[in-house]
């Protein structure tokens, strides 16, 4: 399901949504908070390399969904948002916690080439007016890796047509979305000097049945037999991807 073509002078600003309560409540409740405790346990393992003190930006984190761990295991975060109302919830998700947030234009990010130890960007990329733009600006700021999650043509989101009325009438606030190929995303990263470490599919079924139910035991039981044989591996979505810096470029 692709997103119309944007004009030249089109603006990033698709955090706006996704830093919304109502986006937020997408994420509440027992399913909601096991797809968060999924997503925030495969991006820490993916950054386990990483130095407390690193410093990292999370762009277009008002979500506040990736910036508490971030923040719990001792890293510098800065979260760069589009305008300032992307940010007006992040006090209260992330409490007394010590983190910058900075209104920037998230296509041309006002920090120098490799300011950051690594960047990350959730819930964002699929939405984007410019997506092989907003990559270009990750990777230019980012000194060692990029970390960022889409959705895969390869998984049941090839039926996303079929299933978006679905979508609509459980999560209501859902928006058309971009759906991308792993070697895609591979050939874009390698266009600007990176190379994918790793790539950590999630989920074998839409999201969606799992909030339908609202069951967690249903969910892992769903998923476990995927796990188990590859199949989430191959054809999961959506796709957590590490990218590397490679030496030189």
């Amino acid at each position: 399901m692709g997103l119309p073509a944007p004009g030249p002078a089109s603006r990033e600003d698709a955090d706006l949504e996704t830093a919304s309560a109502g986006y937020a409540r997408r994420f509440s409740g027992p399913v909601g908070g096991w797809f968060l405790e999924l997503q925030t346990r495969t991006t820490l393992a993916l950054l386990d390399d990483l130095p407390p003190g690193s410093s990292i930006l999370d762009v277009g984190g008002g979500h506040g969904q990736i910036a508490p761990a971030l923040l719990a295991a001792g890293h510098q975060v800065t979260i760069a948002g589009s305008s300032e109302a992307s940010g007006a919830l992040l006090a209260e998700r992330l409490g007394g916690a010590r983190y910058r947030f900075e209104v920037a234009d998230l296509d041309a990010l006002p920090y120098g080439d490799g300011a950051f130890t690594a960047v990350t960007c959730f819930r964002l990329l699929p939405h984007s007016v410019d997506w092989e733009r907003l990559l270009g600006e990750l990777c230019r700021v980012a000194r060692r890796a990029v970390v960022i999650d889409y959705p895969s043509s390869r998984s049941v989101n090839r039926f996303a047509d079929r299933l978006f009325g679905l979508k609509k009438r459980i999560e209501r606030n859902t928006r058309p979305f971009e759906l991308f190929h792993p070697r895609q995303i591979r050939e874009a990263f390698g266009r600007r000097g990176f190379a994918v470490r790793a790539e950590r599919p999630q989920f074998l079924f839409p999201m969606v049945l799992y909030r339908l139910t609202g069951s967690v035991p249903f969910a892992r039981t769903a998923e476990w037999p995927g796990h188990r044989l590859g199949l989430t591996q191959m054809l999961g979505s959506p796709v957590i991807v590490r990218a590397d810096r490679v030496a030189g470029r």
